[in-house]
This record gives structure tokens, sequence and C-alpha cells, in this order.
């Protein structure tokens, strides 16, 4: 059994984005002085390492790793070494990998010390102009459409600024069913953040889109503007579950009808009085904006 109090010692360490003068003095003292590095991808780490002319022995562990591999690393972090674990590109965790080996080695009693560096998250936001006091990370949404939906429903309503990670491919879809169900809110996108070709897209959701580049090209970090009190008026405190749930559906988008009879099943109340419901709530909601023209036809 090995004994906790002479554990080593796990550094959780982020790196650059993209530009590599963004990494931070402590971030090259630790990595020059650990028994080795834990990388997402090895080649991509000799890169950054080698750089800056770090001579350090390297060790995959990627997102199809076995756990039995997670084991032998905390296993190594209780003989009493000091290990730093690195991903691509930022803050480890922070919609990256890292996630298990934290866990495991917090379970193991090993001390975990972040050393704090680039997110594209805090990024994006230092320079979005959007109202970002509170704010939401949420990441990459679902891939499929019917599941992506449903998550920006659900986020509809969320008073906070909204941010979230996206792919290139994806990047196009992702702003149409953001335009069908939150809105033509204010938004910024921005993408190869930190690196040459750098850019920030300031706009209403209906401009992001139709200004799209044909290919999208980059990674794209996307901020929507929360809910304001004019699209989705404050809650009754007095409504009752069902009603608040109709009420989220109607501000996300989803149509009267639909909302109705989805409520209306699964809380096995009657539809009519259900729709009724609703009739009087869709007075009181700003949230239906009809699609563009131009958006409806490519449907």
């Amino acid at each position: 059994m090995h004994d906790v109090k002479s554990a080593g010692l796990l550094s959780v360490v982020a790196t650059p984005i993209g530009n590599l003068e963004d990494i931070t003095l402590r971030a090259l003292n630790v990595l020059r002085s650990v028994d080795f590095v834990v990388a997402e991808d090895t080649r991509h780490t000799r890169k950054l390492l080698s750089h800056f002319d770090i001579r350090v022995r390297i060790k995959a562990l990627h997102e199809h790793s076995s756990d039995e591999d997670v084991r032998r690393i905390v296993d190594m972090l209780l003989e009493g070494r000091h290990i730093a674990y690195v991903t691509d590109a930022g803050s480890p965790c922070v919609s990256d990998p890292g996630e298990e080996l934290v866990k495991a080695a917090v379970d193991a009693g090993i001390r975990v010390v972040p050393i704090p560096g680039p997110s594209a998250v805090t990024t994006a936001l230092m320079a979005c102009g959007l109202p970002a006091a509170q704010f939401r990370f949420i990441g990459f949404l679902p891939r499929k459409k019917m599941e992506r939906q449903r998550a920006l429903r659900e986020l509809s309503t969320a008073r906070e600024a909204l941010v979230f990670y996206e792919a290139p491919h994806r990047v196009r879809a992702t702003f149409r069913d953001m335009l069908e169900i939150l809105g033509n809110r204010p938004a910024c996108a921005a993408r190869e953040l930190t690196k040459l070709h750098e850019e920030f897209i300031r706009d209403g959701l209906s401009g992001l889109l139709e200004g799209l580049a044909d290919p999208v090209v980059g990674e794209w970090t996307i901020i929507v503007q929360g809910a304001t009190s004019d699209v989705c008026p404050e809650q009754d405190p007095e409504e009752e579950p069902w009603q608040e749930e109709l009420r989220r559906r109607i501000a996300g988008g989803q149509s009267l009808r639909d909302a109705a009879r989805e409520v209306a099943s699964a809380r096995n109340l009657p539809r009519r009085r259900v729709y009724q419901a609703g009739v009087e709530m869709a007075d009181s909601l700003a949230c239906f904006q009809p699609l563009p023209n131009s958006l409806a036809k490519s449907q």
C-alpha cells in the first residue's frame, strides 16, 4: 500500500491556444521540473516543448486510453513522482480531456495543482463587446440536430451570456438553429483566437449566419447575449411545474400546438386546458421571431 503522505504531485498545465508567447513563466518552470509530462497528443506537445528547449519524457493519455492507463499514472504519482498533464491547447478539463485523470488522482489522495493560463472561453469574453459579467459556458452542442435544438430550447431563457465552442463543419447548422430558437440576438463569433488570422465578428445571429464564408474554416468560440426581460418575461411564482415547462418551450421557439401536446402528454393533462394556457402565455412572450426568407428557403 502506498503512503499518501509521500505521494507525488499532479500539475494540470494550461498551454497556448495559438500564440506560443501566451505560455506563462510558471508553466515553463513546471514543465522543466517535472519527472515527465502526460499529454493528449505527444507529437503536438513535443513541438511545444522543443520550441522552449525543454527536454523531458512524455507519455500519452487521450480519450481512447483505458482505465488501466490512468491507473498506471496514478500509481507513479503515489510513488512520489511529479507529473504535468497537458492537452493540445488551452486549459485541460475545460471542454478538453483530463477529467478522468484528475478525478482518479483526487480519489487517491494526490495533490492536484492547476497551472492557469490560456483559455478560449476567457479570451473570447474579453473582446466580445457583449454584457458578460455573468456567463454560462456550454462548450460543444450535440451533433445531432434534434438534440442540439433541444439543448438550445433549455437555454433559451437563461439570462447569462452563453458561450459555445463549435467545429467549422457544424458552424452553419449551429447558427441556423440558434437563430430559429433564440431569435436574432446580439452575438460574437471568434475564430482562430490568438493566431495570425484571429477574427471577431459582432452582429445579430442572422448577420453571423448570412456572413459565413464558404467553406467555413477555423475553430470557433461563439458568445450569444442572454435572454432579456422584454424577450422572456419573469415567470409567475404561482405557476405550476407544467405551466413553467410550457412557458419555457414556447419561449424557446417551439410551436404552441407542439408544446401543448407534449406537455399535456407528459403531465397527463387535458390538451385543451394546456393549449388555452399557452395562448394566454403567448400574448406576453416576444420570443417568436420569424426566420428570414433566405433562411426559411434553405431549410
